[in-house]
Parts: structure tokens; sequence; C-alpha cells
């Protein structure tokens, strides 16, 4: 089939190389000339694993290129995707759809024939009746439907996400649209993936209703940690013996400084925003936000009280910046509240990102960039776990000791055991663990 992604972000560029793989004839599209510039000569505009590669291998079979003139392609698709950006609109916290309903005035401008206008960005229910509605405006007699089909890609991990996918999502109001989108999805059904097809305002929803329910997960432990300090418990057990329960899952119960990222901070604000002006809110999301904000705020304090109250003068070592491991995203990621924190403490902050300082170095300032985690490390008083990267998972401790001059180690993502942070001569402080 022939597949125009608009937008080459990180859900546009990564579906536009998968559904290349599967042997769909794809043309990416972007305004950013120097994106697809570099895109072109082999140069990706984020981190992910493998997408490199994937990208490179399409590029040189034909089933995969870049433009930013557009209009042919677009004449000549089955398919176009919109996955432009829906980032949170300042000052009431709603996505904002610009990018979607421009993006949707141009497809009208240029389709011939029928046509499958899907929407791949994460948008507010009713936003596939708003694109169907432009289009038709601009095109009176155009054949086309709108069609929603939700990603549901983890950062880090997303090639597997598409190739392997829990299920997939298809939002569509008539079965000739929703065949289309079996038809392309078809190199799945090997794998025997659940694809299901709902109306397209059920399938905005359930993108929602997931990330606010994963988030709501994320939020409960955080909490439960809490209680577990103040108890003598241990969380991380706590989460193993409530996700033993099929009901629940072990999945998305690790304790930490809160989350962040392109998806949930943004997606629970809509959810929560939309639930209002429906005259239904969700409490519970509220909560979540409330409580997610806080504990990220709150994450200096604990740095604080293990260096002994001040950290005035002193030199923190931050071992890791992006949200999560594997990728260089620093939206929304726990280190932007943390760091300023420990700076307006009066820290020298120093730290080490495997991918993330570039994306970094712009949102930190005064930050001190070490080239390494020993590097980071060496002559600091204090050192904090922020991400998980593999790279920090097996730590010389007596190394980490005896660099550091207060030998206090932090860890916000509970990567060591306290008994093993103590043989190698350290503090060791942790989260929801005794």
């Amino acid at each position: 089939m022939r597949v125009v992604m608009i937008g080459t972000g990180y859900v546009g560029l990564v579906s536009g190389a998968c559904f290349a793989d599967f042997g769909h004839e794809v043309v990416c599209v972007d305004t950013n000339s120097d994106k697809i510039e570099g895109l072109r000569n082999g140069v990706m505009p984020i981190y992910e694993p493998g997408l490199d590669i994937l990208v490179s291998a399409n590029v040189r079979a034909g089933r995969l290129s870049f433009t930013t003139t557009p209009a042919d392609a677009i004449a000549a698709a089955d398919v176009v995707f919109l996955a432009v950006g829906t980032p949170s609109r300042r000052g009431d916290g709603h996505a904002d759809l610009s990018y979607v309903y421009a993006a949707a005035e141009e497809i009208g401008r240029q389709i011939r024939g029928y046509t499958v206008i899907v929407t791949k960005s994460t948008v507010p229910v009713g936003t596939g009746d708003e694109v169907e509605a432009i289009v038709r405006q601009v095109a009176p007699e155009a054949a086309f439907d709108v069609a929603s089909n939700p990603e549901f890609l983890r950062e880090g991990a997303a090639i597997g996400d598409f190739k392997r996918p829990d299920r997939v999502i298809v939002g569509a109001e008539t079965e000739r649209a929703a065949e289309v989108m079996r038809e392309l999805y078809r190199p799945l059904y090997l794998n025997e993936t659940p694809l299901l097809v709902t109306g397209r305002r059920t399938a905005e929803l359930i993108k929602y209703a997931a990330n606010g329910f994963l988030a709501l997960k994320i939020g409960f432990i955080n909490e439960l940690a809490d209680l577990c300090e103040e108890t003598g418990a241990n969380v991380q057990q706590v989460a193993k013996g409530i996700g033993l329960d099929k009901r629940i899952g072990s999945k998305f119960l690790h304790a930490g400084p809160g989350y962040g990222g392109s998806c949930f901070p943004k997606d629970t604000l809509a959810l929560s925003r939309t639930a209002r002006d429906a005259g239904a809110p969700l409490t519970i999301v509220d909560a979540v936000i409330a409580a997610n904000d806080t504990r990220k705020a709150a994450m200096a304090d604990r740095v604080i009280a293990a260096a002994g109250g001040t950290v005035d003068g002193k030199t923190v070592a931050v071992l890791g910046l992006a949200f999560k491991p594997n990728t260089d995203d620093m939206r929304e990621a726990p280190s932007l509240s943390i760091v300023p924190a420990l700076q307006a403490a009066g820290a020298i902050v120093r730290a080490f990102d495997p991918e993330g300082m570039d994306e970094a170095a712009p949102l930190l300032p005064g930050l001190v960039f070490a080239s390494g985690p020993y590097e980071c490390l060496e002559g600091a008083d204090i050192a904090v776990i922020i991400t998980e990267w593999d790279q920090f998972r097996a730590l010389d401790l007596r190394r980490v000791a005896a660099l550091l001059t207060d030998k206090v180690l932090v860890d916000l993502r509970n990567i060591y055991g306290a008994d093993d942070a103590a043989r190698a001569g350290l503090t060791y402080r942790s989260i929801g663990r005794p």
C-alpha cells in the first residue's frame, strides 16, 4: 500500500519506518527541511535503539523516502497518517491541535481518489470529527474517510512495540475504512495480534484511558513507597506481592521520582480537561497529576536531607537526565525539577547521561557535564541516580565510595541493595525501602 506519514517526530518516524519494513511504500513528510535533509543522509533526529538501521535499510530498498513537498505523495496515497505534535496548550492544559488541523487542510487540498486519513497523533475525543469537517470543507467532492489509530509505543522499545504490539486499535465509521486498515496491518496477522475496530471517538478515548491508567499505577506505587518508608515496609516486595495478582499485574509498579516524557504528563492533563468540559470530571486522574508534580518537586529535598540538611557549596553528581533509559527525551523529565532545585540550594551539579546531555544542555543552564559515570562521580560530595540506564546498574560500589567525598549515594530508582552499598562503605538512600 502507498502510505504518507505527515510528521517525522517520534511517532511518525518510527511508524513510517516500520510500515516500510512491512513492505508498504512510505513517504514521510515534514516542514523542517534540515530534519528531512538529515534523514536522507541517515541522520536520526531522535535516539531510539535500532531506528537508524531500520531507516537506512528501507531507504536502500526504495520503500521509504522523505520530503518537504508532499503534494504528489498525498495524491497517490491509499492512507495518509497525521503524526504531528499535540503539545499541551498554554494556559488551560488542552491538547494544542493547530498542527493537526493545518495538516488536515493540506491533505484536503491534495487528495485524489479514495483515501483513508488516519489520526496517529494523540488527540482528544471528537478530533476526528473536526478533521473530517476540515477536509470536507476544503475538498467537498473528495472520496475519503477519517479513522483513528492511536499509537502505544514506549520510547526505547518502540520498534518492538510496533512490530509485536499487544493490540492494534482502529476507530472507523465505515467498513471500507476499517478494511483498508486491516490490510495495512495484515503483516501482524502471523503474530495473531488482536485488531480491535471501534467507533472513532472510542478509539480516541482508548489512548487517553490507557495512559491515564498507567500513570495512576505509577502514582499509586510512589505514594505507597512513602507509606513504606514511614512503616518500615519494603515497596519492592509490596509491588511484587500485589503484582502477582493477575488482575493488577506487575508492570508500572516501580517506585521512583515521578513520571515524565512526551505522553503521560500531557495526556493526563488533556484527559482531565476533556472530562471537565464534558461534565464528567475524572477526580482520580486529577489527583495523580497533582501527586506527580509534588513528587518530582520533593526529590531534591530527599537529596538535601541525605547530604545532612544542606548542599550549599557541595558538588552533587547526577547520573541520568533523560526521563527514562534508552532515549534522549527530556520532556517533563524529573531531572528538570531536581537539578534546578539543587542549584537553587547552592549545589554545584555535575551530570552524565549516555544520550540526553545535548538535549539537556539548553534546559539546565549551569549544569556541568561529565564524559562518563565515574568521571561524574570523581570529587563529588554526593551522588544521585535519576535515570536507570543499564550502565548504571553494575557500578563498582567500592570505587563509587572512593570517588565521593561524603560517600553518600541517593538511588531514586532502587537499582542497588542497601546491604551491598553498606559493605562498599556508602551511606545509601533509596525509595520506599528500609
